[in-house]
């Protein structure tokens, strides 16, 4: 049990080191991943997307701590346990991120990642379709790469209704949020393929496994295995046994913003009091370990629908059956798609540069995990500011390898926090409010008409805010001389030889949108640093801002 490369993580990020790292044939790689089999319905059809992460057969089961400033909820925090890692249990929403977050993260000194320099990428990993044609917006969308991205077909009308409704407020239509401009409404962007889920493991690791140079073991990871400050190999538990996997010159962990510095921690790698509280020895003294935890908080603004258009008519045992059976037998019908068709990034205020909110809109009045469908018809909007002052932790609960780590994300502890939130719930009712939604809208089922000061929306979010389920920043990537960076721009360990971290863990910033891209580029990029290989030549394009960011939140129309 040896290799080149030893990865602990299937993953969005693992996946595509895996195949990056394996194609010359030159370099052997093993996986290391703890669950078992992607085959399953529950995660091959799309609008079955509610059921993987209520599992525990696909998911850690990890939860938040109770969160203080939440009314002391446990937030679920799903991971994925299994083939693909969380790719193989999200919502399928694709979005690379803002130009300036990358820029930002260049900034915060992770070099060599500013957005021109990840775009080349963000291109090389996908094939965007577009309505039939492959390619979508010239120079700026990939033509040829394993991650195949797509738009839904738009066929309920509620999905036009809401993007126009956006024009109508005064905050403009893109065409391509992936493209040159991401701020306005417009259509979302979906890793389907051919009418199923097309995960990380779709895309890299199954083709990749087809090589002899790659191989996967499943079994639990418990610690990195360390010799004269180099990592060596990776000690993991199967049935019981306990062994080592060898690893001829690099160990690297794409486990999850949750595991990837539990991993370290657990290796002698992180705060060192908090290593000796649990009687660890300590190889690196690195603070920053399970510091620096982002995600993204979003409510569900519901709208009762005055006719009979939306998915809510779907909900009863017989209507299911039947989108089963036409997507299993057909490929085609409801379950085709997550039914996250339109969405919007928009800003919150004059003098934001970038969009600080984002919008998916669902025409059906339900929850995340498929519970608590609306009486009736209705439709609604997730809504939650995107860039969070709020910072949290991951910390060992024990030194036992089995423990879920503690998480503690401390939401809501700004009082720019509450402000943006109530500014999303006002901004969404005006969406709603448009002559866009006439013919459609009923009541406000959620918050309710009658919760409108500030004190009764501050209760609304206290009692319904969830996460997103985009953990980030946990091993956060920066100078090698910065005392709370934990990777430096090639994705080295400080401190430690022959380990790396590539997943959303080392994102010093979280970025606008779903992390799912940003966190399958960072295994592209990766692969290329521990490659010794120059990085893709950077982009020139130039993105688009908003001219007139300085002085209105909307788009001041030019004739």
């Amino acid at each position: 049990m040896e290799a080149d490369f030893v990865i602990v993580g299937s993953g969005s990020a693992g996946s595509a080191l895996a195949a990056r790292l394996s194609e010359d044939g030159k370099n052997s790689v093993i996986v290391i991943e703890y669950g078992g089999s992607d085959a399953g319905p529950f995660i091959r059809m799309p609008a079955a997307l509610s059921y993987p992460m209520n599992m525990g057969m696909y998911d850690w089961g990890y939860s938040s701590e109770p969160e203080p400033n939440l009314g002391n909820r446990r937030l679920a925090a799903p991971r994925g346990k299994v083939i693909g890692g969380s790719s193989s249990i999200n919502g399928m929403v694709f979005v690379r991120g803002h130009a300036e977050d990358f820029n930002h993260w260049s900034e915060m000194g992770a070099t060599g990642w500013s957005y021109a320099d990840v775009l080349p990428y963000f291109k090389r990993m996908e094939t965007s379709h577009q309505h039939g044609g492959i390619g979508g917006e010239a120079g700026w969308r990939g033509t040829d790469g394993p991650l195949n991205v797509r738009r839904g077909e738009l066929k309920n009308p509620l999905f036009k209704a809401f993007i126009e409704a956006g024009r109508q407020a005064g905050f403009g239509v893109t065409e391509d949020y992936n493209g040159r401009r991401q701020e306005g409404f417009g259509e979302m962007e979906q890793t389907i393929h051919d009418g199923r889920r097309w995960s990380a493991a779709d895309a890299y690791l199954k083709p990749a496994l087809k090589r002899q140079n790659v191989n996967l073991v499943k079994g639990l990871a418990r610690r990195v295995v360390i010799e004269n400050h180099r990592a060596t190999g990776v000690e993991i538990e199967v049935r019981g046994r306990v062994q080592v996997i060898r690893a001829r010159r690099e160990v690297v962990l794409a486990a999850s913003a949750f595991n990837s510095p539990k991993l370290l921690m657990l290796s002698g790698i992180g705060p060192a009091e908090h290593l000796a509280a649990h009687g660890i020895q300590v190889v690196a003294d690195r603070p920053g370990v399970g510091s620096n935890l982002q995600d993204h908080l979003e409510l569900y603004i519901q709208q009762a629908s005055t006719r009979p258009v939306t998915l809510n008519a779907h909900l009863n045992l017989f209507s299911k059956a039947l989108i089963g059976a036409q997507w299993l037998f057909l490929g085609k019908g409801l379950g085709t798609s997550n039914q996250f068709e339109a969405a919007a990034f928009v800003r919150s205020a004059a003098g934001v540069k970038y969009p600080d909110i984002q919008f998916h809109f669902l025409p059906g009045a339900i929850r995340y995990d498929g519970k608590a469908a609306a009486a009736g018809h209705g439709f609604q909007a997730h809504v939650g500011p995107m860039r969070s002052p709020s910072r949290g932790t991951v910390r060992l609960r024990s030194d036992d390898p089995k423990a879920a780590p503690e998480i503690r994300f401390n939401y809501m502890s700004r009082e720019e926090d509450w402000r943006d939130f109530r500014h999303c719930i006002r901004l969404t009712r005006e969406i709603f409010g448009q002559q866009a939604f006439d013919e459609w809208r009923g009541e406000e089922i959620s918050p309710g008409s009658r919760v409108q000061s500030d004190e009764d929306l501050n209760a609304f979010i206290r009692d319904h805010a969830e996460s997103a389920y985009h953990p980030c920043g946990t091993c956060r990537m920066g100078r090698a001389d910065d005392p709370m960076a934990v990777v430096d721009p090639e994705t080295r360990v400080i401190g430690v030889e022959g380990l790396r971290v590539a997943d959303s863990s080392l994102f010093p910033r979280i970025t606008n949108g779903n992390l799912n891209g940003p966190s399958i580029m960072t295994g592209e990029k990766a692969a290329d640093h521990i490659l010794g290989r120059t990085p893709l030549a950077p982009s020139n394009l130039e993105p688009w801002i908003n001219p007139d960011w300085e002085t209105t939140d909307r788009l001041v129309e030019t004739a």
